[in-house]
């Protein structure tokens, strides 16, 4: 901290050009996060930054709106709610937080359940695909379930319904399933996961249920594919947490966790406190937190409606149409990427063995462009891929944009000597790896072996009759 203070315009200058240097949101294509919201609703947000959403008793309505948001995405998830009835649920600060708060219901519910029966509760795992987000490794740590994860295998790389039934045992407090894979969008089959569950707890008396982490694909399947039956339509599905700050459409801060019924949320879960002016509920992990979120929920729910959220998603999915549609004609990459699923573009190159994929992400850089370059989850880490997440301030002329870059990028490295042989010959000349300029000494061996090439060519021709030099 200085010791003196300084004026507020040239704090505001000095970090202003700092932040210069970051990139530009709008060309994060490794981000599912909202990015562009309309000037009212930034004017909403300006105006409640203040505002402390836990003081509910100062705000009011602030926790009204935060109210009408969880009833109208339970409906949206096709909740069993009567006539009147208010859904249970709350806003978080994203679908990390909310994947905590479900995992610890189903925990409690769990050990609730064998406290009564007398029997062991010192080792419940949850069942999850390996292509899980983080956030489900942070839960099985920070909270001392064993998580037991499905492997993938190439060409299939979302968690497989059968194998993890299989792996379901009298301590599995739940099957986690995925709307949205964060490696390649694509959705999970929570209706045979649903199924096959069904006819295994009939067989064994258990009541396993599910969780579905639709942090992605929550906000896009009631739009995009209403009939896909993946949410509380399914007995066994359970909860449902959904990012508000995704495909919801709110810049980042807001995330929702939503329950069937009343009863999958253990009320010694949740605390009362009243040291704010009035009795309040209150189950979330952390305490204070910015009303201003909620307010951008509430706004886009009702400015933008059903057929607002389902034009938005149908033009974003035309776009990664369109942009796989441009990657597939430069003959160069395979598609793991699903249609049906999350607008995103996931490829990898056909053909890796003179450039990669992470040099390609590398070099898209240069133009403005972040796009992540990975590999799958275990089994199949052998894969590498780069995605591009199509939101929807992401619109067509973008898309061809970055496939002409892309184009660009590939013609640039094709004249480069490749890294994989750069590595190669390090490997075989092990006194390159003491050279003080390796690029020098490879462009020599290049140069060499083109003179050597050359130099045959001229021999060939050479020895061919009836050819004047």
């Amino acid at each position: 901290m200085p010791d003196r203070s300084i004026p507020k315009d040239a704090a505001y200058q000095i970090i202003s050009d700092e932040l210069m240097l970051d990139g530009n949101p709008r060309l994060n294509l490794a981000s599912f996060v909202t990015t562009w919201m309309e000037p009212e609703c930034d004017k909403l947000i300006m105006e409640a930054i203040n505002k402390n959403y836990v003081d509910m008793d100062e705000y009011p309505v602030t926790t009204e709106l935060q109210n009408r948001c969880v009833n109208i995405i339970a409906n949206l998830f096709n909740a069993p709610l009567g006539h009147g009835e208010e859904a249970v649920g709350v806003g978080t600060v994203g679908s990390s937080e909310a994947i905590m708060l479900a995992g610890l219901a189903f925990k409690r519910k769990w050990q609730n359940k064998r406290k009564t029966e007398g029997k062991p509760y010192d080792k419940p795992n949850i069942v999850t695909g390996a292509n899980v987000q983080v956030c489900w490794e942070k839960f099985a740590r920070y909270f001392e379930v064993e998580l037991k994860e499905v492997k993938l295998r190439e060409g299939y790389y979302v968690m497989d319904p059968v194998k993890a039934v299989e792996m379901v045992d009298e301590n599995t407090i739940c099957v986690a399933a995925i709307l949205g894979s964060t490696y390649n969008g694509e959705f999970e089959d929570v209706k045979l996961l649903n199924d096959l569950l069904i006819q295994k707890n009939k067989e064994t008396g258990w009541d396993t249920g599910i969780h579905v982490d639709a942090a992605s694909g929550g906000f896009i399947a009631p739009f995009l594919y209403p009939h896909l039956e993946w949410d509380f339509r399914l007995p066994l599905v359970k909860s449902i947490n959904v990012s508000g700050h995704k495909y919801g459409l709110v810049y980042a801060g807001v995330g929702w966790a939503i329950w069937r019924a009343k009863q999958d949320l253990p009320e010694e879960l949740i605390f009362h406190i009243n040291y704010l002016g009035a009795d309040q509920p209150t189950f979330t992990l952390n305490f204070s937190k910015g009303a201003s979120q909620i307010i951008g929920q509430y706004y886009q729910l009702i400015r933008l409606g059903f057929e607002g959220y389902r034009n938005i998603m149908r033009n974003c999915a035309s776009n990664a149409k369109a942009l796989a549609d441009g990657l597939v004609r430069t003959g160069r990459f395979n598609i793991l990427s699903k249609e049906v699923g999350v607008p995103l573009v996931a490829f990898s190159l056909k053909d890796s063995s003179r450039h990669d994929v992470y040099e390609i992400s590398d070099h898209l850089r240069r133009f403005g462009w972040i796009v992540p370059a990975y590999t799958m989850a275990p089994d199949a880490q052998h894969v590498t891929l780069l995605r591009v997440v199509v939101r929807e301030d992401f619109n067509r002329s973008l898309a061809e944009r970055l496939v002409r870059d892309i184009e660009k990028v590939l013609r640039e490295l094709a004249a480069l000597p490749s890294k994989i042989v750069t590595a190669s010959l390090v490997e075989s000349h092990p006194q390159l790896k003491e050279d003080k300029d390796i690029e020098t000494v490879l462009d020599d061996i290049l140069s060499c072996r083109s003179a050597a090439k050359e130099k045959k060519k001229f021999v060939s021709i050479e020895q061919k009759p009836n050819r004047i030099c």
